[in-house]
């Protein structure tokens, strides 16, 4: 079965794709992250990604970097959990929608394999998308192959970023819904 599947970045795709491609999953990729900044921040994880892609045969869409989306959907709600929920949502909407537009029936994202990620409130999030748009929602939970995943990331010379993404978790290095 063919799956769209949201990529955050390079490291985060090493894993989720050998798992689903080992479930017989014939797999698109989408990078659809306007939440990364700076733009210097985004052409690294995007040649990161490239290099990754390519080694692993996956054709890859990336729409154009669009930072307004992101601080659109945010809404000048800065802080956890209101600025990661609205960003997840965008991610994960922008997929699904891109998903029905190709004709795929199912979507998932590499967020999943990030133990700084709250699953619980993505697997919702993701089911709550799949209804709106009538695309399923996959759900696994990857987390078991981020340290694996890392390591081959390192061996490959991937970049390894060292916040999620957006200007906001420069400081506090990740973006996590429950915060400890």
């Amino acid at each position: 079965m063919d799956i769209l599947l949201h990529i955050c970045c390079g490291p985060c795709l090493i894993y989720p794709f050998s798992r689903l491609k080992s479930q017989g999953f014939k797999i698109k990729g989408f990078f659809y992250n306007p939440n990364i900044y700076p733009p210097a921040e985004f052409s690294k994880r995007q040649e990161s990604l490239d290099i990754l892609s390519k080694d692993l045969e996956l054709n890859v869409e990336s729409p154009e970097y669009r930072p307004s989306d992101f601080f659109q959907a945010i809404d000048k709600k800065e802080n956890t959990p209101e600025r990661c929920l609205s960003c997840w949502w965008l991610r994960l909407q922008a997929t699904a929608q891109r998903a029905k537009e190709n004709g795929l029936k199912l979507f998932s994202t590499t967020l999943l394999v990030s133990p700084y990620q709250d699953h619980e409130t993505l697997k919702q999030l993701g089911q709550k998308v799949a209804e709106d748009t009538g695309v399923d929602f996959y759900y696994e939970d990857f987390r078991t192959g981020f340290r694996p995943a890392y390591q081959e990331a390192k061996q490959r010379g991937l970049y390894l970023q060292k916040y999620c993404g957006c200007k906001y978790s420069i400081k506090g290095k990740v973006c996590q819904v429950n915060e400890k």
